[in-house]
């Protein structure tokens, strides 16, 4: 992974290249993050590593422990669990909101974004399909009309990916993801609630138990 960074907008493109890194597994959880390894693999400040720092600890992707510094955030499958009981509820409403009110514009943007999520993952691209996935949920959290809802899971979206990054990591979800999202497009497109909700409500149990599976793996028999 190439993470050496341009001069121009640095700490924009060192807190991009940090999160992506993370969520694409090159750095694992629990992995400590070496400040001056940061500094010499970007060919940036070291206070420009610990600014970015501290943004991914506001966005739980990093923890900073005193006396032993910066190291990458694990979440325990409890945690987890509970982020996806929510996304469900949320999730769910959001996209029978959207279905009721889409507008052409709408549609039109979810069907580009399910485009480009194939196309990064023909590629083998996970930062392209998590950025893809991410510009599908915008659509319908912006368009839902409910504010709250989008406020609520904006504050989850780096854990949210995080566990994305997870669940995707399983061989073979990423083909399941993507007929779930497309049962959430055609349910839109029909202006149907009520399967709009479904979908979306069994894309996320979908991905849950696909993420479990990465927490937990499967014992061996004896």
């Amino acid at each position: 992974m190439d993470l050496k960074v341009e001069p121009q907008t640095v700490q924009v493109q060192i807190a991009n290249k940090l999160r992506d890194a993370i969520l694409s597994g090159y750095f694992k959880p629990g992995e400590r993050l070496i400040e001056a390894r940061l500094c010499e693999m970007m060919q940036v400040s070291r206070s420009s590593i610990r600014e970015v720092l501290r943004r991914l600890e506001a966005q739980r992707l990093v923890v900073i422990v005193p006396n032993r510094g910066p190291s990458v955030a694990e979440i325990a499958w409890e945690e987890a669990k509970q982020i996806y009981d929510v996304r469900a509820i949320l999730e769910g409403e959001a996209a029978a909101l959207l279905a009721e009110r889409a507008t052409t514009d709408q549609k039109r943007a979810m069907a580009q974004a399910l485009t480009a999520f194939l196309q990064a993952d023909e590629a083998d691209d996970a930062i392209g399909r998590l950025t893809a996935t991410n510009r599908f949920y915008e659509v319908i959290l912006e368009g839902c009309g409910n504010t709250v809802i989008r406020e609520l899971l904006q504050g989850l979206l780096a854990r949210i990916n995080f566990l994305r990054a997870r669940s995707m990591s399983r061989p073979g979800r990423t083909k399941f993801s993507a007929s779930e999202m497309r049962r959430i497009l055609r349910a839109v497109e029909k202006k149907d609630a009520a399967a709009a909700r479904t979908a979306a409500v069994e894309h996320v149990r979908a991905a849950c138990a696909a993420a479990k599976q990465v927490f937990q793996p499967p014992r061996r028999a004896a």
